[in-house]
Order: structure tokens, then C-alpha cells, then sequence
């Protein structure tokens, strides 16, 4: 019987997307399969990343080493990412043949910020090894993704220390 691999995204305005996907990465380690991980739109400092890359079977591609927020960004540096990221994501297609799971960390939003074109990412979802688990977070998934999807979890904001001020702390949020 032939394995095969299903579309998961995490997505919505609560906290907890790419800390239930690294959990679950964490699950099929465990189980032995290989994943290949790789954080749109982040830098190499999440603490995630510094415990996560000791776990046997997880192979981390290192993103760039500083990351403004798009908000942030020049149109020059903004172009420079949308660039950066489509090269990016050819080297993941030439790798994932050789992984049982991949972690697209933020590709969603890197999508609906316009940092990422939807219609490459759909045509890799279409044609993608048939036993390959693809695991995506973001915020506001297009239909088209969602439809493509298996699994789709939002997860919802109802209350976060955020709307009192409060700044984003290390080993919790950041």
C-alpha cells in the first residue's frame, strides 16, 4: 500500500501556528521520519530553532541571518525578499524528494503579503511526491489553498498581552 502524504496549514491571528506545527514535527521525528523545515519571512533566531535543530531527522534550511518586518522594508528590500524567496523555495522543491515531511513555516503569509506567488506554491502542492507531508502557517489562506489542504486548523485570538502593550518575550512568543 502506497503512503500518502496530506496538506496541513495552520493559520488565523492567534498565537500558536508555527509552535503547533514544530510540534508536530517533533511527533514524526520522534516516529523517524525525516523533515526539512524552513521560516519564511524569519530569521535564523527563533528560539524554536535552537532546540528543534539537536532532534535527529530534522534538517533545518537556514533563512537569512536578520529579517526586518515587511512593514518595515524599502520597496527595494521588499523586492530583494520576493527574489530571495522564490530562490529559495527551488532548492526546497530539488530537496523534498528526499523527506517524508515539509515544514513551510509563514509561507501563508509570505502569500498573502505578496512576498511569495500563490500560483508556484498551489502548482508545488498539485505535483509534489505523492508520500510527501506538507506542513504550511500563515495568516489569511486564499481558497485556492485551502481547498488544495487536508487539514486546516485556525487558530483564533480571543485575548493576548499584545492588546495591553505588552512586548513579545523570549521563550514565549519569540
Amino acid at each position: 500500500m502506497e503512503k500518502r502524504g496530506f496538506i496541513h496549514i495552520y493559520c488565523g491571528d492567534g498565537k500558536g501556528k508555527t509552535t503547533a506545527a514544530m510540534g508536530l514535527c517533533v511527533r514524526a521525528a520522534g516516529n523517524g521520519l525525516k523533515i526539512l523545515l524552513f521560516q519564511f519571512l524569519k530569521a535564523n533566531t527563533s528560539g524554536e530553532l535552537k532546540i528543534i535543530s539537536g532532534i535527529p531527522n530534522i534538517t533545518i534550511l537556514k533563512g537569512p541571518d536578520k529579517m526586518k518586518f515587511t512593514i518595515d522594508m524599502t520597496p527595494a528590500e521588499k523586492a530583494q525578499l520576493k527574489k530571495y524567496n522564490n530562490e529559495i523555495f527551488e532548492t526546497i522543491k530539488k530537496m523534498a524528494a528526499e523527506y517524508d515531511v515539509l515544514f513551510l513555516d509563514e509561507i501563508i503569509y509570505a502569500v498573502s503579503g505578496g512576498f511569495f506567488p500563490e500560483e508556484k506554491l498551489i502548482d508545488f502542492l498539485k505535483h509534489k511526491p505523492d508520500a510527501l507531508e506538507v506542513i504550511m502557517t500563515g495568516q489569511n489562506p486564499g481558497q485556492k489553498l485551502i481547498d488544495i489542504a487536508d487539514y486546516v486548523s485556525e487558530i483564533k485570538k480571543i485575548k493576548h498581552p499584545y492588546d495591553t502593550g505588552a512586548k513579545a518575550r523570549t521563550g514565549i512568543e519569540n
